[in-house]
């Protein structure tokens, strides 16, 4: 499964940006697909999860109440709006995927095998 992740750029704090995932010759059916991101000097944060089939989607505490995930069938596009955003949000966001992921919890990044090359989200004070 090839990832891309795009979108990404320079966002002013409490405004609103939206990054999509897409996936070339592979659909995500059957997979879960998670949004993750890397702070400068900080582990890579799980930030928001959902499973293809059911629809069921998981969230990390820092932004639950300001992103949302979402699919959408016909593109094979996962998306990420992320409203109110914050100058701690700024990273590097990855999509990844992985069909064995159940998103019962917070899950580790090492649960999945797939991973996209990543985009800048930069956001201003």
């Amino acid at each position: 499964v090839q990832l891309q992740a795009s979108g990404g750029g320079l966002v002013q704090a409490g405004g609103s940006l939206r990054i999509s995932c897409t996936t070339s010759g592979h659909a995500f059916r059957g997979y879960t697909v998670g949004w993750f991101r890397q702070r400068p000097g900080k582990e890579r944060e799980f930030v928001a999860g959902i499973r293809w089939n059911s629809g069921h989607i998981y969230y990390g505490s820092s932004v639950k109440g300001r992103f949302t995930i979402s699919k959408d069938s016909a593109e094979n596009t996962v998306y990420l709006q992320m409203n109110t955003v914050k100058p701690e949000d700024t990273a590097v966001y990855y999509c990844a995927a992985d069909r064995n992921v159940i998103l019962s919890s917070i899950p580790s990044s090492r649960a999945y095998d797939h991973w996209g090359q990543g985009t800048l989200v930069t956001v201003s004070s």
